[in-house]
Order: C-alpha cells, then sequence, then structure tokens
C-alpha cells in the first residue's frame, strides 16, 4: 500500500485551495469576511531555525501556520531554553489585546503564515461572530490540549509520551486513510526538552516502537505509521479511536 504523505505544501494560492481552511481561524467565514481578511491579510515564510518572534517583543500581527511546524519557547533566569509548545497547520498565533508575544516562536521547519495585521484584525473581531467565535472555540481547545500535556508530563511513562507526541503529529496533519507518514520537526535533543525525558531515552523508546512495529523509522526524522488506532493505545489514550484524525 502507498504511504500517505503528510509533508507541507510550500505553494498557496489564497482562501480557495488554502490547506488549513476547515480548522483554521477563518473556517466559518462567509464570502464577505473572508474578503474583509484577505484586505489585511498576506503570507510570508520563515526558514527552518528563523526566529519568527522573539520573546516579550512587540507582536504586530496575528497569524494562522499554514505549513511547517514552529515552537513556543520561554527562557529560565539562568539561560536554559524550554519548548512549551509547538505550532502546527491551523494553529493561531496572537491574542486579541495584547500587543506582545510571551513566547519566543521559532521555524523548527520552513514555515508559511497566513498573517493579518493586529489593529484591523482585532476590529473584525468586533464586527464578525463567526470569527470572534472560531477564535474563542479554537482557544478552549488550546486549553484542552494544555490540561493533557500536563498529564503527559506529570503522569505518562517514556513510551507513553513518545507514542502521545507522535500521534499529536500524526493526528493534525494526516489526511486521508493510511499508512501515513511525517518528518519529525524536531530534533532526537528537542523532543527530549519538549518531553522532559533525555536524548538516550527518546531514542530507546523510538526504537523500541519500530522494533514493536508500531512504527517505522526512515533515517533519523522520517516516521511512518500504519495504525493509528495501535499507536493511540501505547499513547495511554482510554479511548484511541477519539485520538484517530
Amino acid at each position: 500500500m502507498k504511504l500517505q504523505s503528510i509533508r507541507p505544501s510550500t505553494t498557496v494560492n489564497g482562501c480557495t485551495d488554502c490547506p488549513i481552511r476547515p480548522r483554521a481561524v477563518c473556517a466559518h467565514c462567509n464570502d464577505a469576511e473572508l474578503v474583509a481578511l484577505d484586505r489585511i491579510k498576506h503570507y510570508k515564510t520563515w526558514k527552518a531555525g528563523e526566529t519568527i518572534v522573539h520573546e516579550g517583543a512587540p507582536l504586530d500581527f496575528a497569524a494562522s501556520v499554514v505549513t511547517g511546524c514552529a515552537t513556543l519557547s520561554r527562557s529560565l533566569e539562568d539561560g536554559r531554553r524550554q519548548i512549551v509548545g509547538l505550532l502546527l497547520p491551523s494553529d493561531f498565533i496572537g491574542r486579541p489585546g495584547r500587543a506582545r508575544s510571551e513566547h519566543a516562536i521559532e521555524a523548527a521547519s520552513d514555515v508559511t503564515l497566513c498573517t493579518f495585521r493586529r489593529a484591523p484584525f482585532e476590529a473584525l473581531l468586533q464586527e464578525s461572530p463567526r470569527i470572534a467565535s472560531r477564535l474563542l472555540a479554537m482557544s478552549l481547545d488550546e486549553l484542552d490540549a494544555t490540561r493533557e500535556w500536563m498529564l503527559l508530563l506529570g503522569r505518562k511513562t517514556a513510551r507513553e509520551k513518545v507514542a502521545t507526541f507522535l500521534l499529536a503529529l500524526l493526528r493534525r496533519t494526516a489526511t486521508g486513510p493510511g499508512p501515513y507518514r511525517t518528518d519529525l520537526p524536531l530534533s532526537r535533543e528537542e523532543i527530549a526538552t519538549f518531553l522532559g525525558l533525555t536524548i538516550e531515552t527518546v531514542s530507546r523508546q523510538l526504537t523500541s516502537l519500530r522494533k514493536d512495529g508500531v512504527i517505522g523509522l526512515d533515517g533519523l526524522r522520517t516516521v511512518t505509521c500504519a495504525d493509528l488506532q495501535r499507536l493511540g493505545a501505547e499513547s495511554g489514550a482510554e479511548v484511541a479511536e477519539a485520538l484517530l484524525p
């Protein structure tokens, strides 16, 4: 069976062929609202490793991730950096009424954003209940995801943590029937930092999942999975079906 590719496209021509439209902040917009958004938006791409926004820096735009993956991180007083979240396609950057970024945002892979000038976007929120309602729903989903991540960091085993991380990537980017394929946006070291593990533990768990037939590994970054339900079970989920795309 041919593997279903979930590598991001780098070409976006507009709202009509936007790959994130069904899940983005504009998902419920009518034609007039799309026209209004189109007036204040533009696409911008950052290369892997580039900083999109520095921690504490002015944030004069809001944006949706169209393709690629970015990291959210905070710096500790002793200089250490902690990755606290991933931004994947359809995730939203920016908060109404907040002029500065509380996190550093960096491109983990090549990233394309659909950016909106902040002041006009905030004005549009006042005029469009559909956009405001969708943004609220996305914020609540993000809150739920944060609570799940607290469970992962506090209670799950190393194997469950790695499986949960892989499943989260596949859930957000998989299309059509499996098997599925994705390139990890983070290095082993970054995954370890994100999951609160050591590099050696991450490598051992990836190898163990491969040997048990749960995933396939092609090189250091490419992961394949023929059965997301089995990967969901390995993540410690009570109902694996709820975690499928």
